[in-house]
């Protein structure tokens, strides 16, 4: 059995592989360019296949080469058998032949036993030929029998030899896209592009290797492959999977029926059919396309693993759990069908299965980058400490979990209670809520591979993982809002049976978040005021897609949350649920609507928009520029005031206005211009707002009242600003302010920003211990033990003293006297172990 850390070398290996993959050889002996083989090659890329019949014609067809390119174009059309009849007498004559290259993937792909026979004769060329063409070839033999190391060894020697040939650049991109080492894919597909912008499996794979970064630019090249190659069935199969990904059944079904229509034995496109029947809740169409694969491939266990991942991609996990395990059923040996089943099994909790599963993928893949990585993560995960409190099982970092512990557990507690009550719905669990402290171990046992910049969070349905607030900069987002957000998913997933549409749970989960503290909630207003008086706002039917385009997905999140609260507003909190409840029968969402508001999107749109002008219509009027102005920064100070004196109003003139005062320095008539832009549009936050530059100039004129007041202004409407909180806390204490009322709610925010920040619990500690409430005060100060304070005697005294006002006499104690051990001498310790004494 391979061991994960032989893998590394291999990782290794591979890569250095690449770093001298394009050198140069031999000139190689192979068809010339002006050969009929060429010429019948060329009139495949381009899916002419009836003009390759015609040529074969005229080909002795005892030639492999030959052979094989009528193959492919039968092959191409679903004409197995003849391909095969075609084949095998060539391959039995010349067994390392291109001809029996073609017949043993196809039997491959038929699941014949005799395939890896056929293949294992191809692979030795890699070692015993000097022919690029020839390695090449036993480069694809090596891939098809799970050789990967040695098949990429051979396509480098091929692609050195011939660095000017597209299939072998093409192949060697395939390669790395089927170990979703995308970025070594892209490189190769750009390659075989640059010999041959029009070869068509580069341009499929080049759409394939960005589908899951750049979606649009992915479509592109697929479009461009069906301009060279109309029959391309890979290309219709990737818009097909991007439209069902994209909830666009419909136009899935057109692209499958194009590929069908050239290939109606195509077993990826039967197989995609079939998973689309299985997320559309049609079981008898499913099994019927599950039997036509069958009937072709008895032993093609992928119409199950294809359905399996497609169930997964619409969040039904126990589901694609069980249709994976139905793949494996019909072959064992699959090793994607292993490794898919281990990150299904994750995703529902089950994480010692899933660790079967890995395993089981590991060894007969190392190579696989999924399976390898998650089983990196779970043995980080194995190292986290476990807290159980009801249906929650929490874990976290074992060096964060001594302050986190308390707070998120709360959250999630509180949370569920807040979300179950409200929805009248308890959801299933465990649910287990995982908490990491580097982003690329969340995205990892997430999808399995680094990366998701933009994702803090992620809900199965009974799983939660998510950044820890250490994850990122202080600041970069509400960690707190995060958990509240995934735990509504939980709630919404569980209650649809894992249906509900995408707009639906996101737009609920942001709704949710406001609920809980209106200030999660500001981040996206005053943008979406600037979209909506530029036309960039989404129209209700384009909202579900939007999320699968990095380009509009923060915009489609926030509008489905102003979505979901149009319908509170107009149907009722109980239509809600209903909606919710509704997908669990299986219907779509024109239905759903149908059934549960008598409305439909179109409809829905009119009340939408009258909802949103009340609203934003006050922001969008402020931040509305008059015609012709423009570049206000650039104009000089008397001219922008001109401007400003003409338009009142308008919030971003009155802010170019308080810049250019500013600059210069007329800092009286500056702070006034910023003070009419945040009375124009208070919510405005972010770098260089009006409240931030009014507080640093009233600083510079040492006006700390001013500066307190557009500090709390900020703070107020700028949940994620740490930075502004901790001044504000500051100069309150420099202002002699030191009571309990004023500073708690700043050094809470400061806390539920960073609560990894030790002063914050300090202070906060102090001021519950001023309103006599000794157990908050107790979970402040053992937050800062478990930062490590720099003076740990008085932290023991302080937690000491709280446990003694909470009459816990023997944990104050224990904590006493850890003080004194630490400072013998330390006096209000040695106070506070005389009352216990007394007493």
């Amino acid at each position: 059995m391979t061991s994960r850390v032989s893998h590394c070398l291999l990782v290794a290996a591979l890569a250095s592989l690449v770093l001298t993959s394009y050198g140069t050889a031999q000139a190689p002996r192979r068809p010339q360019a002006d050969t009929p083989y060429r010429t019948a090659t060329r009139a495949l890329n381009e899916g002419r296949y009836d003009d390759v019949d015609a040529m074969a014609e005229k080909l002795d067809l005892r030639d492999p080469y030959f052979a094989a390119v009528k193959a492919r174009a039968a092959i191409a059309r679903g004409h197995y058998a003849q391909a095969e009849a075609l084949l095998r007498p060539v391959a039995m004559r010349v067994p390392a032949s291109e001809a029996a290259l073609e017949l043993g993937l196809l039997q491959q792909m038929l699941g014949r036993p005799d395939a890896m026979a056929l293949l294992e004769k191809v692979a030795p060329l890699a070692d015993t030929s000097d022919d690029p063409m020839e390695v090449a070839r036993a480069a694809r033999a090596l891939r098809a029998l799970g050789r990967f190391h040695e098949a990429n060894a051979a396509y480098r020697e091929a692609s050195g030899a011939a660095p000017n040939d597209a299939t072998i650049q093409g192949a060697w991109g395939d390669l790395f896209l089927e170990k979703h080492d995308n970025v070594e894919a892209l490189k190769s597909y750009q390659m075989a592009l640059q010999i041959d912008p029009k070869w068509s499996p580069a341009l499929v794979g080049s759409a394939r290797a960005l589908a899951d970064d750049n979606p649009p630019q992915a479509a592109v090249f697929a479009q461009r492959a069906l301009d060279v190659n109309p029959s391309s069935v890979d290309a219709h199969l990737f818009l097909a999977g991007e439209a069902v990904d994209a909830n666009k059944h419909d136009a899935a079904r057109k692209a499958l029926d194009k590929a069908l229509t050239v290939n109606p034995s195509s077993l990826d496109a039967i197989a995609m059919r079939a998973g689309l029947a299985y997320i559309e809740d049609k079981p008898d169409d499913f099994e019927a396309e599950a039997a036509k694969a069958l009937a072709i491939a008895p032993r093609y266990g992928e119409v199950y693993r294809v359905a399996g991942d497609m169930a997964a991609r619409n969040y039904r996990f126990d589901e694609a759990v069980e249709l994976t395990r139905r793949a494996l059923s019909l072959d064992s040996t699959n090793a994607r069908a292993q490794a898919d089943l281990g990150s299904h099994l994750l995703r529902t909790g089950d994480e010692a299965a899933a660790r079967v599963a890995l395993e089981a993928a590991f060894e007969s893949d190392p190579f696989y980058k999924l399976t390898y990585n998650q089983l990196t993560v779970m043995d980080k995960v194995d190292t986290f400490v476990t807290i159980r409190e009801g249906d929650v099982v929490m874990r976290l970092d074992k060096d964060e979990a001594p302050v986190l512990r308390e707070y998120a557990m709360a959250i999630a507690q509180q949370a569920l209670r807040t979300l179950a009550a409200r929805y009248e719905f308890t959801p299933r669990g465990p649910i287990l809520v995982e908490i990491f402290p580097k982003h690329d171990d969340f995205a990892v046992r997430t999808l399995g591979l680094p990366g998701m910049t933009g994702a803090l969070g992620v809900c199965f349905g009974r799983v939660v993982t998510m950044d820890s607030p250490r994850a990122r900069p202080p600041g970069e987002f509400q960690w707190e809002a995060t958990l509240w957000h995934e735990l509504a998913h939980v709630i919404t997933l569980q209650m649809s049976k894992q249906r509900v549409p995408r707009w639906l749970t996101e737009g609920i989960s942001v709704y949710e978040e406001k609920k809980a503290r209106t200030e999660w909630g500001r981040e996206m207003d005053v943008m979406y005021a600037g979209m909506l008086n530029r036309g960039e706002t989404l129209k209700l039917k384009d909202l579900n897609s939007a999320f699968t385009n990095p380009k509009t997905i923060s915009l489609a999140y926030f509008e489905a949350s102003l979505l979901v609260e149009h319908i509170v507003n107009a149907y009722g909190d109980a239509a809600l649920h209903k909606l919710v409840r509704a997908y669990a029968q299986g219907i779509d969402t024109d239905a759903a609507l149908k059934a549960t508001l008598d409305t439909d999107f179109d409809r829905m749109q009119v009340g939408f928009d009258q909802t949103i002008d009340k609203m934003f219509g006050p922001m969008r009027r402020a931040m509305a520029m008059p015609e012709g102005v423009e570049d206000l920064l650039k104009l000089p100070v008397a001219a922008v005031q001109t401007i400003a004196d003409a338009n009142p109003r308008s919030f971003p003139i009155q802010m170019a206005l308080g810049t250019g005062l500013r600059k210069a320095g007329k800092v009286d008539e500056a702070i006034q211009a910023f003070e009419r832009a945040a009375a124009l549009v208070p919510l405005a936050g972010g770098k260089d707002n009006a409240h931030e530059q009014i507080a640093a100039m009233a600083l510079e004129k040492k006006d700390r009242p001013r500066a307190i007041t557009a500090l709390t202004a900020l703070v107020a409407v700028d949940f994620n600003n740490v930075e502004a909180a901790r001044s504000l806390a500051g100069l309150l204490q420099q202002t002699g302010v030191d009571d309990a009322v004023t500073l708690m709610p700043v050094y809470q925010r400061i806390a539920a920003i960073d609560p990894f920040d030790p002063e914050a619990h300090a202070m906060l500690g102090r001021y519950a211990m001023q309103r006599n409430e000794p157990d908050v005060s107790s979970r402040e100060f053992r937050a800062v033990i478990a930062l490590g304070p720099v003076d740990r005697a008085a932290a023991y005294t302080d937690l000491g003293e709280s446990y003694l006002k909470a009459g816990k006499r023997t944990e104050a104690k224990k904590q006493i006297l850890s003080a004194l051990e630490i400072a013998p001498g330390y006096e209000r310790a040695q106070g506070l172990l005389l009352k216990l004494v007394e007493k």
